[in-house]
């Protein structure tokens, strides 16, 4: 099926996000209650300077805002949520010459809302409940000016409830977060075509930001674009602007955003090299094989915990390794060769609030032993969103830790220094938990670009 057109998406969006409207303003409503407050007010943040400068870092608005209001470049407004009424947008429209102020607020999501259009900070306050000590602020708070006489600022009883509550998604959340799938998998085949094309890394880069129509500050999180040895570095940080000698290999991890939502999407591809592409494949078909054990109900520590089973059987299978399952992972070898945990929930923020929370009173769950990276406890439940994200990398530095163990007689020496020309692969795809499975936004994605 083809992607839906802009137009198609914000008409299908515009039924759906009533319904979203109410889902947060209950969740709202319930804080308030849980903390004893009669308004929520969320506060999209401030600007923050660069020290010693007179220039702000990339504004990152408040998810909680988010949540409310697609407006990720709103700085100075707030939406207030007062039981019984219609929410209030105080809409901060500054007058200002250096730079272009917003546009007034126009879309499918304005007639839910009182919006008050205000130019000044001053003008915020007068526009917000009367009885500060009723209210309660969700956001972050850099100074007084920012708190707007508020007190409770982000008590812990109401910001537990919201965190919990996130992980379950609206269906214009889900609807949101394919969209921004559809788009970030026109990157992906954009970024891919670069690389056969032996450009740059940084080149890369630019045809994935042209591809989603995204610039550095829409991306949701920096791009990482590795050539050849850099794909064993998790989060690589640089887009080197030379060719590399050769071009061997190629890991991007990048995304893309639809009012606020994201995808995260990580695929890995070889050049010319038939064996290490025949390694993706076989790599692939491991994922999808985690892929098909998600639906509501599965402990998710422990879906983690036979990633690391299948890890060790695929490393004795490519020569990698030699020993059971059982010992490779007691050893150490499959967490040398796999140090991040399976996945994360995803929405709003990359890493999405509440992946260890039991419950809405900030029970958490920690994770398992030895695997301290792993950023989603919970059980799976319907609707959540979460990646899916195995990977299988030369990292000297951890094998280095193996030295003297057990696990370094396990290690075959000479099939790593093959690999490690190659740095690595990570696939990963983001899925909706259903009651008997899962859909997968990703696959789905690639499939209808």
């Amino acid at each position: 099926m083809p992607p839906m057109s802009t137009e198609t998406d914000s008409a299908a969006l515009g039924r759906l996000y009533p319904d979203h409207l109410r889902e947060i303003q209950t969740r709202h409503e319930r804080a308030l209650e849980r903390a004893g407050a009669s308004h929520a007010v969320i506060f999209a943040g401030a600007p923050r300077t660069v020290f010693l400068d007179d220039y702000n870092y990339p504004f990152k608005a408040n998810p909680h805002f988010l949540s409310w209001v697609p407006l990720r470049a709103n700085p100075w407004s707030l939406v207030v949520c007062t039981p019984g009424k219609r929410p209030l947008l105080v809409y901060f429209q500054e007058k200002d010459y250096w730079h272009s102020p917003p546009s007034d607020p126009t879309g499918f999501w304005t007639g839910e809302f009182d919006i008050r259009i205000v130019h000044t900070v001053e003008d915020i306050a007068e526009q917000l409940p009367a009885e500060k000590d009723k209210c309660i602020l969700i956001g972050e708070v850099q100074n007084d000016t920012q708190a707007f006489g508020i007190e409770r600022i982000n008590p812990k009883s109401a910001l537990n409830i919201l965190h919990r509550a996130r992980g379950i998604k609206t269906e214009y959340e889900v609807a949101c977060m394919r969209a921004a799938s559809r788009r970030g998998a026109r990157g992906h085949a954009a970024a891919e075509a670069a690389f056969r094309a032996r450009a740059t890394e940084f080149d890369i880069h630019l045809a994935y930001c042209r591809a989603t129509q995204h610039t550095e500050r829409d991306l949701p999180y920096s791009n990482i674009i590795a050539l050849n040895e850099h794909a064993a570095v998790l989060h690589y940080q640089h887009q080197s602007t030379q060719r590399p000698d050769a071009q061997l290999s190629f890991l991007i991890d990048a995304g893309a955003r639809t009012n606020g939502y994201a995808c995260d999407i990580t695929r890995t591809h070889s050049f010319d090299n038939a064996e290490f592409a025949a390694l993706i494949r076989r790599f692939d078909a491991l994922q999808l094989s985690l892929v098909s054990e998600v639906r509501a109900g599965v402990n998710f520590p422990e879906l983690h915990l036979t990633t690391h089973r299948k890890i060790a059987e695929l490393l004795v299978e490519i020569d990698l390794a030699k020993g059971s399952p059982e010992a490779l992972i007691e050893s150490g070898v499959t967490n040398a060769f796999y140090p991040h945990g399976l996945g994360h929930l995803l929405g709003l923020q990359v890493h999405d609030m509440g992946g260890f929370m039991a419950d809405d009173e900030g029970t958490i769950i920690d994770p398992p032993s030895g695997h301290p990276y792993l950023r989603l406890t919970r059980n799976l439940e319907e609707n959540q969103v979460l990646t899916i994200e195995p990977g299988l990398y030369v990292i000297d530095l951890l094998l280095a830790d193996l030295a003297g163990t057990p696990g370094e007689k396990m290690i075959n020496r000479s099939r790593v220094d093959w690999l490690r020309p190659f740095g690595g692969m990570r696939i990963e795809d983001n899925v909706r938990v259903t009651a008997n499975g899962c859909e997968n936004l990703t696959r789905d994605a690639f499939a209808a670009i």
